[in-house]
């Protein structure tokens, strides 16, 4: 069985080991991470899936606004281990994490993703239209899964991110060169 829960510093090593089997040095380039540079994710809205303490799928949620004045969430990075994919892992955490955001008020949730996965979830780029973000990306991608019906009604501009910024990285001597902490697990 499948365990979901909040991700704690526990978890960091094995989630970074995670996304970079997932998605290699790539997702460093993708312009959602643009959005969660140097910021911290959505308190309480972090989590990873996992089985007989192994690690085999995350999802975070981070604060963005939706335009100018309209809070939302972005969700990303979602990933699950290759022997684990297509076991249904990742839906469980979307749907975990879409509806924790629910019961702590939050009005909608945006991501860059595939239509074909997320639309049965709710998300659709129907109201995303008059949206944009930093940096190149395809219109189509952008989703948004409301919920709170009307959350994202007359939305315009450009997300952007908001909350809590990520405490600074801590150097660590790596022979001759300082590398962030994250970065010595690689």
């Amino acid at each position: 069985m499948i365990d979901i829960r909040p991700e704690t510093r526990r978890d960091v090593a094995a989630r970074e080991a995670l996304l970079e089997e997932a998605f290699g040095p790539a997702r460093f380039a993708k312009t959602a991470q643009r959005l969660r540079e140097g910021r911290q994710p959505a308190e309480h809205l972090s989590f990873v899936a996992g089985r007989d303490g192994t690690l085999l799928g995350t999802v975070r949620l981070w604060n963005v606004s939706a335009g100018p004045g309209l809070p939302a969430l972005l969700l990303g990075p979602l990933a699950v281990a290759r022997q684990r994919r297509n076991a249904g892992i990742g839906a469980a955490l979307v749907r975990h994490a879409l509806a924790a955001a629910a019961a702590r008020g939050y009005g909608v949730v945006l991501l860059v993703g595939d239509a074909a996965y997320y639309g049965r979830f709710g998300f659709s780029s129907e109201k995303t239209g008059a949206l944009s973000l930093p940096g190149p990306y395809e219109r189509e991608r952008l989703l948004a899964c409301e919920l709170r019906p009307g959350a994202l009604d007359g939305a315009c501009g450009l997300v952007s991110a908001t909350g809590r910024t990520a405490a600074p990285a801590r150097l660590v001597h790596n022979g001759g060169a300082s590398l962030p902490r994250a970065a010595r697990a690689r």
